[in-house]
Order: structure tokens, then sequence, then C-alpha cells
């Protein structure tokens, strides 16, 4: 597994949006942050674009982020939101500049497409991590928006929380893949894909039903996506809706049926999610996770 080089003081981060719309005014926050710890941001065409629901047609955002991948005075690629978009337009890319210089790709939710593309493509490690938005919080700086430039500054990241009822105990070492859960069912049978064997996998979501997160996991274990993990980082679930006639189980009893018979470690409602407490990770980078009866740790050393 490869990882782009860490960057420091003085580099230049290029930022689009290669999925929805976001306007010029609400990535001000974060260029102002970037910009205070001595970074130079560069603007794509598709900050602040728009075409309907998306920040561009797909030939402007399918340009604007090759135009990125290939730029080699830019060190890192900041998406300033997620949406949906990617699938549209990631066979249309060309990696073969970003495979001999690649660079930090930073997102989360719809960007998990482009992660589990690099990483099952090319093997590069990518950051999974706040984007623009989480600079507009009142709570700003916090841990979290501080762990992206601990990420792609090649700082060791260790994370702990309190133990959950539902977590299953157990200390386990691999490579962490993952992201939003929707996208990764969305990707099962493309090549962009994960393979999850022997991989420690983190999920998380936002504004689905219930029972389509149940539809979810059926697909996934049925695909085989669930029985050879390393263990399972269960993250959080923002805003989920129920039927008329209620589902009858929590999101955590409904994962939990699911990865119960299996043997690998699993914790529960750890800060990586479509709220506030977002951690970032390396995805594709090795990990240590360990579950105990009074706290989960996370720990990806550089």
């Amino acid at each position: 597994m490869k990882h782009p080089p860490y960057i420091s003081q003085g580099a230049t981060i290029g930022m689009v949006c290669p999925s929805g719309f976001m306007p010029l005014e609400n990535v001000q926050n974060c260029i102002a942050a970037f910009e205070k710890r001595g970074y130079t941001i560069k603007l794509g065409n598709t900050v602040g674009n728009q075409f309907h629901y998306f920040a561009g047609t797909d030939n402007e955002r399918l340009s604007d982020l090759q135009s990125m991948l290939n730029d080699h005075s830019v060190d890192a690629i900041l998406c300033g939101r997620g949406g949906y978009g990617l699938s549209r337009i990631i066979d249309q890319i060309d990696f073969s500049e970003f495979i001999k210089h690649p660079k930090w790709l930073i997102g989360f939710s719809d960007i998990t497409v482009l992660h589990a593309h690099i990483y099952n493509c090319y093997g590069i490690a990518t950051i999974h991590a706040p984007m623009a938005a989480a600079f507009n919080n009142t709570l700003f700086p916090n841990p979290y928006t501080d762990s992206l430039f601990s990420a792609m500054e090649g700082k060791e990241l260790s994370y702990s929380i309190a133990a959950n009822p539902f977590n299953k105990t157990g200390n386990v070492s691999g490579e962490l893949i993952g992201g939003n859960l929707t996208i990764i069912a969305h990707l099962i049978g493309s090549v962009s894909a994960f393979n999850t064997k022997d991989k420690i996998l983190f999920i998380e979501d936002i504004g689905e039903h219930l029972y389509n997160v149940d539809r979810m996991l059926y697909q996934l274990k049925r695909n085989g996506a669930l029985q050879h993990l390393k263990g399972l980082v269960v993250g959080g679930f923002t805003d989920m809706k129920d039927t008329t006639i209620p589902f009858g189980a929590s999101i955590q009893e409904i994962v939990y049926a699911h990865i119960k018979d299996y043997d690998y470690p699993v914790c529960f409602d750890f800060p990586i999610s479509h709220d506030t407490t977002n951690y970032a990770v390396r995805i594709g980078m090795e990990c240590s996770l360990s579950i105990n009866n009074t706290a989960t740790n996370l720990l990806q050393k550089p």
C-alpha cells in the first residue's frame, strides 16, 4: 500500500466540488483556516458553480477534478462537499498522472466513491475527513477539524471513546477502509468496490430509513463483505428515518443483528459521521483497534 507524501506549511491545497453544489460563501471559513495554518488554497472552477443539484455539469466536474489531479503545483485535494455525482464521472477520470505523482485526496460522504476506487484500483491511501462545511460550525476550531490537518501532515492519529453496550471486545490490526454505507453498498459489483477481506471496515450514514440500512447490510452480507473482516467500526448514523409502521429496531440493534455471529471485534458510535463529530482517518493504511469493557481506542501511525 502506497501513500502520498505528507505535506506542511507552504503547500498548495486544491479545492474542488466533484459532486453536489456548494455556495462560494460557504467555503470562506475553510479557506481562512488553511491560510492561517500556512497553506495556499487553489480554488477549482466547480467551487460555487451550479448546474441544478450539481456543482456543474458532468463534464465540468470531471474537467475540474482532472485538472487538480494533473497539476503538479497542487499537493493535496480537498473536496468542498459530498452530495451525489462522483459515480457519474468516476469511469472517465484519468488517474495515470496521479499514480505517478500521488497526492492526498480528502473528503467523505459521496467522496467514498473516490476513496474506494483509488484504494481498490491503485493501492494508494486517501483521507476520510471533514470538508469545508465543518469550518462553519460555531465550535470551530475543534478536535475533528484539527484531525484533518494531523492526517495530511503525517501525525499519529489516536482516538479514544467510551465503551458502548453493543460493542464486541478484542484487539486487532489491519488496513483501515470504509466510508458511507450507502456508497459502499452502491459500489458492490463495480471495479471500485472495496475488498474487505482481512480489513478493518468503518461505516457511517445520514438520512436513511432504518429498513434501508438493514437492506444494505444484507447486501454486504450476501456479497461476503462482512464475513471476513478483522474488525468493524460503526460510526454515526445521523438523522435516521422510520416508516409509518415502525421498523422495530434501533440502528445499533440492526447492525448488531448482522454481525453478532462473527468473531471479530466491533465498536459502536465511533465519531466518524456526517455530524460535527467526524475524526479524520487514512484509508488504506494500517490501524490498531482495541475494544475493551471501558473504552475503544483507534491508533493510526504515519
